[in-house]
């Protein structure tokens, strides 16, 4: 049975969480504060991981050169005329990693983005090595006021991918910070990318009950994208036998069964990935708007009579 939570979609949306929270229309404004990696800055590696294109995901209006006021504004008016229902804005700290710079930088750029009373919270994207109690302290403080969720990179539950990637940790530290950053209070949300080489479709499909048993809000699904002039992209050139990009149907039915085995309790963020085509030198269904293909993946979900969490099964 549907839960009634979900409000007449087959899964728990991201949009009907953020409507329930502040009473209308919420959008993300992506700021590029000018963090790096350390996989970039030679702390873990230099290059970053094999799949990373942050260019890919940045609005026009982002730019580190300008100020943290600056692109909030500017989004704003963007977001304005292509939604003109957005009635908050959420902050969202998105390029590379960003808590990579010490507690007192981090306090000053938070501020920054809190400044302007359409500003309803913030939303950091980063590393799950790279958050520590101090951190989790100082956002909970915010909290008083704002909203905050944290976002984390996990992009695959197998260690063995993750080193492949070059991402630089492995997954239990993404398990023990979002256990700690949930004691703390604070929402938090997992990245996952499917087709990562050397997984199967059951390895895939496994992670759905990993991620289960964590203490979650949202999680956030993004088929594998390559990118021109990352370092898979040659590895793509070089050994194509061994990623499984997903054809579109294939995709469709792949996420609709990832999410049947999902507590249904998560917010689905996204089912899949959207970048200008001039990045991509992977599949041509790639090149759609995320609206077109998630059209066709709820189509599919009332075509097969199923929704979020139908298979879950929780031992505890």
């Amino acid at each position: 049975m549907i839960p009634p939570s979900y409000l007449g979609r087959r899964f728990n949306a991201y949009s009907t969480y953020l409507t329930q929270l502040f009473g209308g229309r919420v959008q993300k404004l992506s700021i590029d504060a000018g963090f790096t990696c350390p996989n970039r800055d030679g702390t873990l590696g230099t290059g970053g991981c094999t799949f990373c294109a942050n260019a890919a995901f940045n609005p026009s209006y982002c730019k580190p050169e300008k100020s943290i006021r600056q692109q909030i504004e500017e989004g704003i008016e963007f977001h304005r005329k292509r939604y003109r229902k957005a009635q908050h804005y959420l902050a969202y700290f998105q390029p590379y990693s960003n808590t990579y710079k010490p507690l007192e930088e981090l306090q000053d750029l938070y501020r920054q983005a809190l400044i302007l009373p359409e500003i309803k919270g913030l939303v950091i994207g980063t590393r799950p090595d790279l958050v520590d109690a101090p951190l989790l302290r100082h956002l909970q403080e915010i909290q008083k006021t704002h909203y905050v969720m944290m976002e984390y990179g996990v992009e695959s539950v197998y260690d063995e991918t993750l080193r492949r990637v070059r991402r630089g940790h492995d997954f239990a530290t993404a398990e023990r910070t979002i256990r700690l950053t949930a004691d703390y209070g604070i929402p938090c949300g997992a990245h996952l990318i499917f087709g990562l080489p050397g997984e199967t479709k059951a390895m895939m499909l496994d992670a759905a009950d990993r991620l289960s048993r964590l203490p979650l809000t949202t999680v956030k699904f993004h088929q594998l994208q390559v990118f021109k002039g990352t370092l898979m992209a040659e590895e793509y050139r070089q050994h194509p036998e061994a990623f499984h990009l997903f054809d579109l149907e294939e995709y469709i039915d792949f996420v609709i069964d990832f999410a049947e085995r999902l507590n249904p309790d998560l917010v689905i963020e996204r089912f899949a990935g959207e970048v200008p085509p001039r990045y991509l030198v992977s599949e041509p269904w790639m090149k759609l708007r995320y609206d077109q293909v998630l059209h066709r993946i709820e189509q599919r979900m009332e075509e097969r009579d199923t929704w979020q969490g139908r298979l879950f099964f929780n031992p505890c």
